[in-house]
């Protein structure tokens, strides 16, 4: 039997093996008294399985969105008296460590917030925006999280994000989206964090590249979790056709049209994802294979909006000579700034997507052949042709968050 003590971890060790700054370790050994019990001659600390097993309680706490104050507190009374064990890389405090802790801005106290507006304060320089509130005519109506529930949402997306926390972002994304839906998700709470990020890239000399690239990666990915609803019965209308999602040729970027995808499952519409950089034979082939209800063009800047293209798809028709078809098509992303095509409608939300979609009115509600009388091309939530203005900020009036280099 071995009597010798468990030769415990140094704090380097930890931090390396949690994705936790030292400098936030022992700000929290000092403020919350989370550290290590073995504290030998010299200063030398080493962290044991019961230290772990607190620490570890903490990060999940704190991912989660709760004050460090409110973690410790709580991961002391859970675990202040776990068993010791052996700890590191194949121990069992290696293992379960889903949360994610901050830098100094957490630990020691809110960090300044930089290159924004007031907001919350961020997360190892990532400064989070205060959460856009509900709508005004509706507040809460759909059941969103309340101000301080988005904020907490907010900064716990933050934090795994930050510590490249991977397992913490699937689980708090999953938890996001099973609350609220993929609508209210995408605009309390991915969209904000999205946006902090990006700018703090933006303004902090390419840092935080890869937090932009893991979290928009995890976002995708929970997006294309969602479950859609299921195809109509036998004997069930089923919608006319499906709406057709693309990027326009040279545009990379996509996340937004996988939130526009994940509402347009969740509200029955059929729909079929191109991607990024579809180029305009393939579109068009698309269109005459598929026969959309719609077809909606994704441009992020002026340098990819291809005006002709939304005008000759609009103008693609197929079927039968005299009961020949066209689709709605709707052109989103802050890169169709200015005026628009006749017959297109551009809508400034993801919420306005939807309705324009998957409202009673809809074009994937109701098609009526090209030409016929009484079409008309696709309208807004109210029943007025879509706006002619800007797509206003990323995340409220956009469908999509100003991305990083992703």
């Amino acid at each position: 039997m071995n009597d010798s003590p468990e030769p415990g971890m140094t704090t380097g060790a930890v931090a390396r093996l949690l994705g936790v700054s030292p400098v936030t370790l022992r700000s929290w050994d000092r403020r919350y008294g989370i550290g290590p019990a073995d504290r030998r001659t010299g200063g030398h600390r080493r962290w044991r399985r019961a230290d772990l097993a607190v620490l570890r309680e903490m990060c999940r706490l704190t991912a989660a969105g709760l004050p460090p104050a409110e973690s410790a507190r709580a991961a002391r009374e859970r675990y202040g008296d776990a068993d010791g064990g052996d700890v590191g890389p194949g121990g069992n405090g290696a293992h379960g460590v889903h949360g994610v802790v901050d830098g100094p801005g957490v630990g020691g106290g809110p960090a300044p917030a930089r290159n924004g507006p007031p907001g919350a304060a961020g997360t190892d320089g990532v400064v989070l925006p205060r959460p856009p509130a509900p709508p005004r005519a509706r507040p809460n109506a759909n059941g969103g999280p309340t101000a301080e529930e988005a904020r907490r949402e907010c900064r716990g997306l933050a934090r795994a994000a930050v510590r490249l926390d991977s397992p913490a972002l699937d689980d708090l994304l999953e938890a996001v989206l099973a609350r609220h839906g993929p609508v209210v998700a995408w605009e309390r709470v991915m969209v904000p964090v999205l946006h902090a990020v990006g700018r703090t890239w933006e303004t902090s000399g390419d840092r935080y590249v890869e937090v932009e690239h893991l979290l928009s990666w995890h976002v995708s990915t929970a997006l294309r979790r969602v479950t859609p609803l299921p195809a109509p019965r036998p004997g069930v209308a089923a919608p006319p056709g499906p709406v057709l999602l693309a990027c326009v040729p040279d545009e990379q970027h996509c996340l937004a049209l996988e939130a526009l995808a994940a509402g347009l499952g969740g509200a029955g519409v059929p729909y079929r994802m191109l991607g990024a950089a579809v180029p305009v034979e393939a579109l068009g082939a698309a269109v005459r294979r598929t026969g959309p209800a719609a077809v909606v063009l994704w441009s992020q800047s002026r340098s990819t909006a291809n005006v002709p293209l939304a005008r000759d798809l609009a103008a693609t028709g197929w079927g039968v000579r005299g009961a020949r078809n066209a689709p709605a098509v709707l052109t989103a992303g802050p890169g169709w700034a200015g005026p628009r095509p006749a017959g297109v409608l551009r809508p400034l939300s993801l919420r306005e997507a939807l309705s324009a979609l998957a409202g009673p009115h809809g074009p994937a509600q109701a098609h009526a052949p090209a030409g016929a009388p009484g079409h008309a091309p696709a309208r807004g939530p109210a029943g007025t042709p879509g706006p002619d203005g800007g797509p206003g900020q990323a995340g409220t009036r956009g469908l999509s968050p100003a991305p990083g280099p992703a």
